[in-house]
């Protein structure tokens, strides 16, 4: 029997110390990310923004062994080669029967929280040039992900289409924009239209909510901005509130109506919230008492219809997702 072949749904690299030297806006050069080699650890920096330590490349499987040897600061001479390398984390993915991996950044989710418009642009665009370089070692088997900032739409549409002829497989952006420009505006109407056209599935990841406060707050407290934004109890277990915000907007304004093929991806927010939204947004649409502003679509098509067609959830380890599986749908799930 042929050894089966997994693909993975969300799998990462992480971003070596130099991937922006020469790919970033010179004007951004002194504020482009760098790493800081600290007592305890080598820290991300952008500007003045004190990001995280390179754990998250560190830490394999650590917690299956013994939660009390995680740590929150580490090495960059630590983390597995695979991480960066291409040719090695082949060599890693043949060691685990993986046959392909969609490919999202580590120091890039956190990255979401940089409060500059202009400076998380040239970021990103950076980001998404190693990222296309480094899946271009193993193009069937190493998809990447590009990240692109909404604060600009038109920007968005033009990286976006950038991305598409650098061979990415689809874009990251924000789990939750700035609450003031919420996804169910008509602003944003020309990328769901380009991301359509393109064929470029859309990913809202766990961690990158642009919630402005909280990246002026990380901004003011620069320091401190890890423990600030992110990392606390409740910002893990409430983790899924962003994407629900995402989805329903979304959903509930028609953008999966106007747009059919239009395709968007949910990353480590787990399942089993799923089952219960789906079914506080049938009732909502259809025993609340709708109100003069709110969008109705055509037919007998309810909010579920969308999230079936349009909606895809990725998973990793959530036992209780899996039982409830028919309750939202096989074809809806991915593992990662």
């Amino acid at each position: 029997m042929a050894k089966p072949e997994f693909i993975s749904s969300d799998s990462h690299v992480v971003e070596p110390p130099d991937l922006w030297v020469g790919r970033i806006d010179p004007k951004f050069a002194d504020r482009a990310p760098r790493q800081v080699a600290e007592p305890g650890g080598d820290w991300w920096y952008a500007g003045d923004m004190r990001i995280f330590s390179v754990t998250g490349g560190t830490e394999t499987g650590v917690r299956f062994e013994n939660q009390s040897k995680l740590r929150l600061e580490s090495r960059y001479s630590e983390v597995l080669e695979g991480g960066y390398i291409p040719e090695k984390k082949l060599e890693d993915m043949d060691a685990d029967g993986i046959y392909g991996e969609v490919i999202y950044p580590t120091l890039g989710i956190p990255l979401w929280r940089v409060p500059d418009t202009a400076l998380l642009n040239a970021i990103q665009r950076g980001y998404n040039d190693w990222i296309a370089d480094f899946c271009a070692a193993a193009p069937r088997r190493l998809k990447g992900v590009a990240m692109v900032n909404l604060d600009d739409v038109a920007w968005g549409v033009g990286e976006l289409e950038r991305a598409a002829k650098m061979g990415l497989a689809g874009a990251m952006i924000t789990v939750y924009p700035d609450p003031e420009r919420s996804f169910d505006q008509p602003m944003y109407q020309p990328f769901w239209a380009a991301a359509q056209d393109l064929d470029m599935p859309l990913s809202l990841h766990v961690g990158t909510s642009r919630v402005i406060p909280l990246a002026r707050r990380a901004e003011r407290s620069p320091r401190d901005a890890a423990t600030n934004t992110l990392g606390t109890p409740a910002s893990y277990v409430t983790a899924a509130h962003w994407v629900q915000l995402s989805l329903s907007h979304l959903i509930f304004s028609g953008v999966f109506e106007r747009y059919p093929r239009l395709q968007v991806i949910s990353l480590e927010h787990e399942v089993a919230w799923a089952g219960h939204f789906l079914n506080v947004m049938d009732y909502t649409y259809t025993q609340r008492v709708p109100r003069p502003d709110w969008y109705r679509f055509k037919g007998n098509a309810i909010p579920s219809d969308f999230f079936h067609r349009n909606v895809t959830i990725s998973f990793q380890e959530d036992a209780l997702g899996i039982r409830i599986r028919s309750a939202i749908g096989i074809d809806n799930l991915m593992w990662g």
